[in-house]
């Protein structure tokens, strides 16, 4: 893989080279304390420092709300106008939202293709950039605080210059377009990045032990713990909505005022939300709060690993930080462990 340095007195000229590939997204403010990924047209808009934005990338490639295709009495079904073909490029993106859309790609490109997702997914560059964990990240413990692909630039500070790891050939034309702007890495450059993995290392707050967790699960699947979780949960489906990884849709018709043409629309659905396994004749599967809590942790940290060989978590800390019960995955699977006593 090839590396060169950015000194950080170069970084502005090289973002603003970027839009020659495309419009620049990057994480911006929304109000006072959140951030969030946005279209940018200057540099000093673009928060560095930051931890997580409220939303996921995922918005951009697995919209909200959809539109799949049209229709009319007249002339049946038709695909949506296609979007613009206009590369996106996301400067700033931590390692574990890659990892996110990593997870992401390999659900949507299975048995069924999802194509609506694709065709934006793939006109899409990422520029990474490497982060200190806060006391929400567990992004170590699911094996999600580094990335070796799915990026096609890496940059990690190094005090004075960030280290630029080149992952695809579309990196190294952007490296190119502005080669007078990087310089090779030297000795010193080597030492200070070995030093910056070790200080992020040891600045993790949280430490859990996923290993063994599905069969733990399985021997806790009658656990009181699921029971006092559904009392708390209030079946927001903020924990969905937030995740990088979470990627259930419900499909609705959207008729016009003639009621002879319209759409056929997707939206992001959740598995917390009381009428998610609601069926025709009014049986519901998950009626239980308790049952759909945890139909989510086994879905999460048991089902995916039997199907991908992983957890679909990547340790970001949004369901933890955003929960507005205070629900926090960590000190449940704590408790599953019994390391915390119910």
């Amino acid at each position: 893989m090839k590396i060169v340095k950015l000194p950080k007195e170069n970084l502005a000229k090289f973002v603003s080279s970027l839009s020659s590939f495309g419009q620049i997204h990057a994480p911006v403010k929304r109000g006072e304390k959140s951030l969030a990924f946005g279209p940018v047209s200057d540099f000093a808009q673009i928060q560095l420092n930051y931890t997580r934005t409220i939303l996921p990338l995922k918005k951009y490639f697995f919209k909200p709300i959809d539109t799949m295709f049209n229709f009319s009495a007249e002339k049946g079904y038709e695909l949506p106008m296609e979007e613009p073909e206009q590369r996106n490029v996301f400067f700033g993106v931590h390692p574990c939202d890659i990892h996110g859309l990593k997870i992401l790609d390999l659900v949507f490109s299975g048995r069924y293709v999802d194509n609506y997702y694709f065709a934006r997914r793939n006109n899409a560059a990422i520029i990474g950039l490497d982060c200190i964990p806060d006391e929400f990240c567990f992004c170590r413990s699911t094996g999600t605080d580094f990335v070796d692909s799915g990026f096609d630039l890496f940059l990690s500070d190094i005090d004075e210059s960030y280290l630029v790891r080149v992952g695809t050939s579309l990196g190294d034309d952007m490296v190119k377009a502005t080669e007078s702007l990087f310089r090779d890495i030297e000795k010193q450059d080597r030492e200070k990045y070995k030093g910056k993995s070790i200080e992020k290392r040891e600045s993790f707050q949280i430490q859990i032990q996923l290993q063994d967790l599905p069969g733990i699960m399985d021997l806790e699947y009658d656990s009181p713990i699921w029971e006092e979780l559904g009392q708390d949960c209030l079946s927001c489906g903020t924990c969905s909505m937030v995740c990088p990884t979470c990627y259930c849709y419900a499909v609705f018709d959207e008729l016009d005022l003639d009621a002879s043409s319209g759409r056929r629309m997707r939206r992001w659905d959740s598995c917390l939300f009381k009428d998610y396994a609601l069926v025709a004749g009014g049986h519901n599967f998950r009626a239980e709060r308790s049952s759909r809590v945890k139909n989510r942790f086994f879905h999460k940290q048991r089902g995916f690993v039997s199907q991908y060989g992983r957890p679909s978590c990547v340790g970001c800390g949004r369901c933890k930080a955003y929960c507005p019960a205070g629900i926090d995955i960590v000190e449940v699977i704590n408790k599953l462990r019994s390391e915390i006593r119910v």
